[in-house]
C-alpha cells in the first residue's frame, strides 16, 4: 500500500488556501483548507501534525497517475520536479474537479436535511391544527 500526500499552499484572493492531494491505492482524494493570512511554516506543520486526520477529504476518484513502482528517484531529478511544482501558481485541474465534486455532494446533503426539517415542521403544524380543531368541537 503506497500513499502519496501533497500539500499546495497558494493565494486565492482574498485568502490563502492549502490543497491536500492524496493518492492511495490508485484513488485520488483532495481536501481544501482555508488559512486567513499567509501561513507561516510553523502553522502549516502544526496543521499537518495535529489536524490532518480530521480533514474532510473528497470522495475517491480513480487516478491515472498512480505508479506502483517502489524505485527511488534520482535526488537531483526529484529536486528539479519539486522546484517545478513550487513554481506552479494554480491548483491542478484534477484537484479543482475533486473539490467541486465534494462541494456538490455537500450541497445535496444540506438540501436533503433542510427538506426533511421542513417536512417535519409542516407535519408538526398540521398536528397542531388538528388538535386545535378537536379542542373547539369537544365542548359542544
Amino acid at each position: 500500500m503506497i500513499t502519496i500526500i501533497k500539500l499546495t499552499v497558494l493565494f486565492d484572493d482574498p485568502f490563502w488556501i492549502g490543497v491536500f492531494e492524496s493518492i492511495e491505492n490508485g484513488e485520488y482524494k483532495v481536501c481544501k483548507v482555508t488559512f486567513g493570512s499567509e501561513p507561516k511554516d510553523v502553522e502549516v506543520y502544526e496543521l499537518i501534525l495535529k489536524n490532518f486526520y480530521r480533514l474532510n477529504f473528497s470522495s475517491p476518484v480513480l487516478s491515472d497517475d498512480f505508479n506502483s513502482s517502489t524505485k527511488k528517484p534520482n535526488p537531483k531529478r526529484l529536486q528539479r520536479s519539486i522546484r517545478k511544482e513550487v513554481d506552479v501558481k494554480s491548483i491542478g485541474t484534477k484537484a479543482q474537479m475533486a473539490i467541486q465534486l465534494q462541494h456538490e455532494q455537500s450541497k445535496i446533503v444540506h438540501k436533503q436535511k433542510s427538506k426533511e426539517q421542513k417536512e417535519q415542521e409542516e407535519q408538526r403544524k398540521f398536528e397542531l391544527r388538528k388538535k386545535k380543531k378537536l379542542e373547539k368541537h369537544k365542548g359542544h
